[in-house]
């Protein structure tokens, strides 16, 4: 069974940083793409950032690059998200999500269930 779990969200303050990590289960960690998305109150998903298998390639949302950085363990099938230079408008759910291939633009089959990171003076 695949099991994405998420830790790492909670308070910070304008200009604070916050590290979310995802730990996978269930699947070949190292053989699939993988994305951070994002859920602001009351506005629809946004995807922050992808990581592919087999080249690493990362990208990222206009609105984080330069302040997020993705990365991936596939010794310990962990994903990680470093926020660092926090703004109120990153307060959102976030999620990592899994590609249903070695691309993380490839479509996401699997989800965690979230953890909120809340960005307030």
């Amino acid at each position: 069974e695949v099991q994405l779990v998420e830790s790492g969200g909670g308070l910070a303050q304008p200009g604070g940083s916050l590290r979310l990590s995802c730990a996978a289960s269930g699947f070949t960690f190292s053989s699939y793409g993988m994305s951070w998305v994002r859920q602001a109150p009351g506005k629809g998903l946004e995807w922050v950032s992808g990581i592919n298998s087999n080249d690493g390639t990362i990208r990222y949302a206009d609105s984080v690059n330069g302040r997020f950085t993705m990365s991936r363990d596939n010794a310990k099938s962990t994903l990680t998200l470093q926020m660092n230079s926090l703004k109120p408008e990153d307060t959102a759910v976030y999620y990592c999500a899994k590609a249903s291939g070695r691309f993380y633009f490839g479509g996401m089959d699997y989800w965690a269930k979230g953890t909120l990171v809340t960005v307030f003076s």
